[in-house]
């Protein structure tokens, strides 16, 4: 029982340390940020997220009353000027104290005015906020502290960000899926020949030498449990020795994307049949020879055992995980690996507590070889997807739309020819007949290839638009030049006056290489200063569109939010737009290059620059966000819009007329 103690406390300590860092006790969840308005005055956002139930009292309401109050640290030399209250206000009778009541749920901004009366690094301070919850009146209490001069994340230009710079609106999210994709994955992994052959070989092994049954059932939990652990310190290895920063270099890179690609190539083939991978022999034999030492380390040395020897099916589906895993940042790798091991563990555990299931589970044979060469096709796939982000990224043309389409096409294609038995492999048992199972993902196959077929004339196929290539790299695309023709007609017919005309000022820098993937916009920008200069000249706001070549939710969101017909009337003629790639490796000019502000690393290429704008300007590092901006560059709007996994058109709708209300009103003055 020590041994065992003296494993689980570490794990425990971890998820303790994760738990403390989201501080989930609290009713409220808060984000800081700051934008500054002037050298002496700057508005500091407190961004709480309410938990759901919660009720979180205004800061309107009296200081006898239940209440949300903003104070400075002593250390600040200025005064708060006022608080303005973003989000949905509402009001009522609270019964419990006898008087109206004013508060918020889900989620609040509180925008505080500070004005300082001597230069400052930080603004620092703390919120002292009453909720309701479950009946019961709490008053929590938060510190904050934003950057707003420090001299590594400095900024040039009048509306330079300050504070730290913001993760993604759907980071929060990532882990979720990450560990819920690790967690499929790891289910995946046990219906592979390696891992499903040995589950009941294990559980009787357990069950039926063990002196009683309940000795069993504590020998598979130990089981089970050192699987966990042994994973999940595989993601606490890849985090200490790769880092978060590391990682998501890697995810992004051009080099690590073609390491990808060859790596699931041979992943493909190898579940395909052309060859086996797996790990060195004498490390099994090793770990195999502990395996009858004591109890504890006997069995962890088993579970280590079979972790190496299935390596040859686990291996490519832990590829997949971990390169998922890179974008969850520090804890990325240790979700995945945690859900990954979890889902892996879990049936030991099961089938020793009812031994009688085992007699009801398939049996190991050519099904579990089906399953292999399905995840073949599915790897092959992917492995084309890595491809496509390097031919994107540094402008091969190798891949263009229509021809991965044609790829994929004729992969799946065979896959649903491979699934109703038409198509066997050398190592593949004869099919007598056709069972029910392989007739409905032989239809589900068949039916997306029949998906993508319009594809290769130019349909938008919003629900995989995120894998495939841009469409500006297709030939011939009868959707855009549909659109390209309506554009032209409402111009034509005067659909917007004079603001439908084209802008004065024509796109010239890297108009070669790049394609705008804005759905009815005829001049889009790829150039800031270029933009800016447009702007000026037809006298419009500019909208930026921060995005990247290898940005899966840039294009989920352009196909179904700026593809909507209001959007793109609106952006066409009340807006000049920029897309700025933030992984364009095309070179700047050496009088062009710089020693970034931000982050103190040089500025060698275009989508380098972007990213530093986007980081030091408006305090983000992810993509897609779109935030306009007036003639000198200052946002007309308190933040950006990122990516809405809602796909919201109206919101988005009403984002762009509110940019466009203060535009006019800055441009009357």
């Amino acid at each position: 029982m020590k041994h065992l103690l003296s494993l689980l406390i570490p794990v425990f300590m971890l998820f303790a340390g994760v738990a403390n860092a989201q501080d989930s006790n609290k009713p409220v969840k808060w984000t800081f940020t700051a934008e500054k308005v002037n050298d002496q005055e700057y508005n500091v956002h407190l961004k709480g997220t309410i938990e759901k139930g919660v009720q979180l009292y205004s800061s309107t309401m009296g200081d006898d009353q239940v209440n949300t109050r903003v104070v400075l640290d002593s250390t600040v030399k200025g005064t708060i000027t006022g608080i303005t209250e973003e989000g949905k206000l509402e009001s009522k009778k609270e019964p419990l104290l006898d008087a109206d009541v004013k508060y918020f749920e889900n989620e609040v901004d509180l925008v505080v005015h500070v004005k300082l009366t001597a230069p400052a690094d930080k603004l620092s301070g703390k919120i002292t906020y009453n909720v309701l919850k479950g009946g019961e009146f709490a008053t929590e209490e938060v510190p904050f502290s934003v950057q707003v001069a420090a001299p590594a994340a400095a900024a040039s230009g009048d509306n330079a960000a300050v504070g730290e710079v913001a993760e993604d609106d759907a980071s929060n999210k990532s882990l979720w899926w990450i560990f819920i994709a690790s967690f499929g994955g790891g289910f995946i992994a046990l219906i592979t020949p390696c891992v499903f052959s040995m589950i009941p070989i294990t559980v009787s092994f357990f069950t039926k030498r063990s002196a009683t049954r309940a000795a069993g059932i504590k020998n598979a939990f130990i089981y089970s449990l050192s699987i966990i652990i042994i994973y999940t310190f595989l993601g606490f290895l890849i985090t200490k020795i790769f880092g978060a920063s590391a990682l998501n270099n890697l995810a992004s890179n051009g080099i690590a994307n073609m390491i990808f690609f060859v790596i699931f190539l041979l992943f493909a083939f190898s579940f395909l049949g052309a060859f086996e991978i797996s790990l060195p022999s004498s490390w099994a034999n090793v770990s195999d020879s502990k395996a009858g030492m004591g109890s504890f380390i006997g069995i962890f040395f088993m579970a280590l055992t079979l972790a190496i020897v299935s390596f040859s099916c686990t291996g490519p589906i832990l590829g997949n995980l971990l390169v998922l895993a890179a974008k969850g940042g520090n804890t990325g790798p240790l979700v995945g690996m945690f859900g990954f091991s979890l889902a892996l563990a879990i049936p030991f555990s099961l089938f020793a507590l009812f031994p009688s299931l085992l007699n009801k589970i398939g049996k190991s044979g050519g099904w579990l070889n089906a399953v292999k060469v399905t995840l073949g096709f599915l790897e092959l796939a992917l492995a084309l997807k890595f491809f496509s982000n390097v031919d994107m990224a540094y402008h091969w043309n190798l891949l263009d739309r229509e021809i991965f389409l044609a790829l994929w096409i004729a992969i799946f294609t065979l896959l649903g020819l491979y699934l109703i038995g038409k198509l066997k492999f050398s190592h593949d048992s004869d099919i007598p007949f056709l069972t029910v199972t392989r007739l409905c993902f032989a239809i589900i196959t068949f039916t997306f290839v029949v998906y993508m077929v319009p594809g290769m004339w130019g349909a938008p196929l919003k629900g995989i638009s995120g894998f495939l290539p841009h469409e500006g790299s297709q030939d011939f695309n009868l959707n855009r030049s549909l659109i390209d023709i309506q554009a032209s007609l409402e111009s034509g017919a005067g659909g917007g006056g004079a603001k439908s005309d084209a802008t004065l000022v024509k796109p010239k820098k890297l108009v070669g290489i790049l394609h705008s993937e804005i759905p009815g916009v005829e001049n889009v920008f790829f150039d800031y200063d270029e933009a800016i200069a447009a702007a000026k000249a037809a006298n419009k706001p500019l909208m930026l569109d921060f995005t990247g070549h290898t940005c899966v939710n840039c294009r989920k969101f352009e196909k179904s939010v700026l593809s909507s017909p209001k959007v793109m009337k609106i952006l066409r003629n009340d807006f000049v737009v920029a897309s700025l790639y933030t992984d364009e490796k095309t070179s700047l000019p050496e009088n062009e290059q710089f020693v970034s502000k931000f982050d103190g690393g040089k500025v060698t290429n275009v989508g380098q620059r972007n990213l530093d704008l986007e980081a030091t300007h408006f305090n983000r590092n992810s993509q897609p966000y779109y935030i306009p901006v007036d003639l000198e560059g200052k946002q007309l709007v308190n933040k950006g819009y990122g990516y809405d996994p809602k796909e919201d058109v109206d919101a988005f709708v009403k984002y762009l007329e509110d940019a466009k209300a203060e535009f006019e009103k800055r441009t009357k003055k």
